[in-house]
């Protein structure tokens, strides 16, 4: 632990669910890591009377603590201060935990506090060619390679090189050992590749601003927007079958907006 005096606090939320952790902690930003922990970061932490690092995220940073505190161990990545804003905003209106809210801003497959049961790359077993394509034809011309099945196997791989081995069992209907002996007799080889596990890679992020509204929307956006100009109180339904993604079907108006 550290007496703090001019050195720089972070407000700290822990990644927990308990009802009496929905609030801060302090903990003192290391020297190292003054100039790269913001609003948003995501960090570990020693909390309680625990040997394990608790997972938090800071919401704030500020000069002094009334408490003696301890150091921030480990940072991890970060969010946008406007994110945790939204956050803090999302816990006050729907009365839960600033952390649970926090969670809905970071990328699937990265919120499990275990590091090791995330989302990973991972690597997988290829195979190629170790022999000149030449070389090989002329081991076939030769009846250096007699197998059909091995010669099956090989046309595959000249046509398809960085396939897996249950692909060439597939695909050509040949089994392991066939493909085992041509790597043991140097005709192929096994290279690893790391594959990149993007958890977002294949879904369409629309971007949020200058989207074009639908003429229902345009109409309905108005209204609303002439009551909350107006600082009228007024009620508004909003029709839809299931599935059509209506957040929620009742919408209020006041001085302050939606309520």
């Amino acid at each position: 632990m550290v007496n703090i005096g001019e050195t720089m606090i972070a407000e700290i939320i822990i990644n927990r669910t308990a009802k009496k952790l929905n609030r801060t902690f302090d903990y003192h930003i290391p020297k190292e890591l003054e100039d790269i922990i913001i609003i948003g970061s995501k960090v570990l932490v020693p909390f309680g009377k625990g040997k394990k690092l608790e997972e938090g995220f800071v919401v704030g940073i500020k000069e002094k603590s009334e408490y003696e505190v301890k150091d921030i161990a480990k940072l991890e990545d970060n969010l946008t201060e406007k994110q945790i804003s939204l956050a803090r905003w999302m816990a006050k209106k729907y009365f839960c935990n600033v952390s649970d809210c926090i969670k809905l801003m970071l990328t699937p497959g990265t919120r499990n506090k275990d590091k090791e049961k995330r989302i990973q790359d991972k690597t997988i077993n290829c195979i190629f060619l170790k022999k000149d394509i030449e070389e090989i034809e002329f081991d076939i011309q030769t009846e250096k390679i007699k197998s059909e099945k091995q010669k099956k196997v090989l046309s595959f791989v000249r046509d398809n090189e960085g396939v897996t081995i249950p692909e060439i069992e597939m695909f050509t209907d040949c089994s392991r050992a066939i493909v085992n002996t041509l790597i043991k007799n140097g005709y192929l080889e096994i290279i690893e590749n790391k594959i990149e596990r993007n958890p977002l890679i294949d879904k369409k992020i629309e971007k949020t601003m200058h989207l074009q509204l639908t003429n229902e929307q345009e109409e309905a956006y108005k209204k609303v927007e002439k009551a909350i100009s107006d600082n009228e109180y007024k009620s508004f339904l909003l029709y839809g079958v299931t599935g059509s993604r209506k957040d929620r079907n009742l919408y209020s108006t006041n001085t302050k907006g939606f309520k």
